[in-house]
């Protein structure tokens, strides 16, 4: 098992004694139950972390470790976006939790023509929320140090201009009447920003489809079968991700 990991705002000095403290000093003493001589990994969820002794614990909340250095993780490449239709219920932290977890570097909430769910007002910034946090924590279980972006809400026009800037763009598309072709054997960036749109239950509806193709995006399916919007991403991102050697 890989050391557990916590999240920091910074690192002081870099180098020396860090207290952990607060909501990640509680789980770390009063849940993980850590104690001196083990190692913790300690992130600000971009890039930088550093590998850390345990030196002591002080009541519930405070743990103490030592800092030897501050490393920074390379930028993965290419870049994986993932635009997520709205789904319904608590399909939404799904499928931001298992897109953290295999690896994807940017989800786009998208409130799509078809989407039975609406993101207004107070609700919406509730729910973008929810799915920032469930990327965090999501981040932290799956032991990233890069933990994924989620942006605000985008619309159908927003998206179009995400694609017309990717280096791969690609919609996912569950109408096989709609000329598609399989993501298995699309010719793939060395680097650069793929960004894949993924539709909702009721799939992408033919002005969105119309939209993207004008963008540069093409329509791709996963198999011969049709797979739930919230595990749709997750599963063309593991296909993403062997395919550009990330997983290798």
């Amino acid at each position: 098992m890989t050391a557990p990991v916590f999240v920091v705002e910074s690192f002081g000095t870099d180098r020396g004694r860090f207290v952990l403290d607060g909501p990640e000093g509680r789980h770390a003493v009063s849940v993980k139950r850590l104690q001196v001589g083990e190692e913790v990994v300690l992130t600000d969820g971009a890039g930088r972390y550093a590998l850390c002794p345990v030196t002591g614990v002080e009541g519930k909340d405070r743990l103490i470790v030592d800092v030897p250095s501050v490393e920074e993780e390379p930028a993965p490449t290419p870049r994986i976006t993932v635009v997520q239709a709205l789904p319904k219920g608590d399909r939404g932290e799904l499928a931001v939790e298992t897109m953290t977890e295999v690896g994807v570097d940017a989800i786009v909430p998208w409130q799509a023509a078809r989407c039975i769910t609406q993101w207004k007002g107070e609700r919406g910034l509730k729910a973008l929320g929810k799915w920032r946090n469930t990327a965090r924590e999501a981040g932290k279980q799956s032991r990233r140090v890069r933990f994924p972006e989620v942006a605000d809400a985008a619309t159908t026009k927003q998206v179009a201009a995400l694609l017309g800037t990717a280096d791969f763009a690609g919609v996912l598309h569950s109408d096989f009447d709609v000329d598609s072709q399989p993501l298995a054997t699309a010719e793939l960036p060395a680097s650069g920003e793929i960004v894949l749109v993924v539709g909702p239950e009721g799939g992408v509806a033919g002005d969105e489809l119309a939209l993207f193709r004008q963008a540069g995006a093409t329509p791709y399916v996963l198999g011969p079968t049709v797979l739930r919007t919230s595990t749709a991403g997750t599963a063309a991102a593991a296909l993403l991700l062997g395919r550009t050697g990330r997983w290798s």
